[in-house]
């Protein structure tokens, strides 16, 4: 009997032993379950449990369940979550630099995204640093295009129209276009839709899809303006207090997942343009004029950032246009 007691007592310690050595996060995100974004997210955290041994384990709370899209970053900067998926351009109010990939017409393709995320991604890890927090990765959006109730041939056809701001970027866009700026995050744009807070709006075919924005506008502009990009951060205290072989397993697996985000989002595109379709949506070309409109309105923003950026803006701008 001693004996048979002596082994249930080393298996439990064996198990608190586990427990102890086991480390639970939380990440929050603002877009729905079937979200590529929130599926990429499960995919990095089934990866971390899996590459780690169970000793590093992610939760995902997804469309705003734990924090709202605007508080996410807040939280994990103050450790309320251990890491959490962003979307950069909503904090350009804090940081110039969080609101370039979101400017129109300054990078157009998954080729110039990825490059202007490299002449971007020192600043922004410095940035993050000051906050106490690190970047591990971060994918974009496919190129945004502009949601319509009515078929438009320049700027001037959107005048007073309710448009979605999500951002201080769309916010502008709406001031330069004359249209009325409604604000709405990603998890009430089902609802806004639904009850003609807005009327258009400019995002992926993504967002399109995953909010049914096909039920009620039925044309999609395929513009190809800019592609924001979605950044998860982990609050460098937490990724501390991990041992050695775990923050150099989270960081591999996080790297990994960014490459195969890129081509995911690359790949999504196509199939979120031709599912639009399926479901009613006319997914159109712009005119010349509408899309020399645009630039121009780009062009504006961009000479506005600048001024806001300072040199330290420049210099990315210079190192991406190289």
């Amino acid at each position: 009997m001693r004996f048979s007691a002596s082994l249930v007592a080393a298996a439990v310690m064996a198990l608190s032993g586990a427990a102890l050595a086991q480390t639970k996060w939380d990440m929050p995100t603002a877009y729905a379950p079937a979200n590529f974004h929130t599926e990429i997210a499960v995919m990095f955290a089934s990866e971390v449990d899996k590459a780690t041994g169970g000793k590093l384990k992610i939760t995902v709370h997804s469309n705003a369940s734990l924090f709202k899209a605007p508080e996410i970053k807040r939280a994990v900067q103050t450790g309320q979550a251990q890491l959490g998926e962003i979307l950069l351009v909503n904090f350009e109010n804090e940081w110039p630099g969080y609101g370039l990939d979101g400017i129109p017409f300054v990078a157009t393709s998954f080729k110039d995204a990825w490059k202007l995320h490299l002449a971007m991604k020192p600043a922004l890890e410095k940035k993050l640093a000051e906050g106490g927090m690190m970047l591990l990765y971060a994918v974009a959006w496919p190129p945004q295009g502009l949601y319509v109730k009515k078929e438009i041939d320049s700027v001037a056809d959107m005048r007073r129209v309710k448009w979605r701001a999500y951002s201080p970027s769309t916010a502008k866009i709406a001031e330069l276009i004359g249209a009325q700026p409604v604000t709405i995050q990603a998890a009430e744009l089902t609802q806004a839709l639904a009850t003609g807070a807005i009327e258009s709006y400019m995002s992926s075919g993504a967002t399109g899809y995953d909010s049914k924005t096909y039920e009620h506008i039925k044309y999609w502009y395929d513009t190809q303006a800019w592609l924001p990009k979605n950044a998860v951060l982990v609050n460098k205290k937490a990724f501390d207090a991990l041992d050695k072989p775990t923050q150099d397993t989270l960081l591999k697996v996080a790297k990994d997942i960014e490459t195969r985000g890129w081509k995911i989002s690359d790949e999504k595109n196509e199939w979120y343009k031709k599912a639009l379709v399926e479901k009613g949506m006319k997914v159109l070309k712009p005119s010349a004029k509408l899309s020399n409109d645009f630039k121009q309105v780009g062009t504006i923003m961009l000479d506005d950032w600048l001024k806001k950026a300072g040199p330290e803006g420049k210099a990315i701008v210079d190192a991406y246009r190289k």
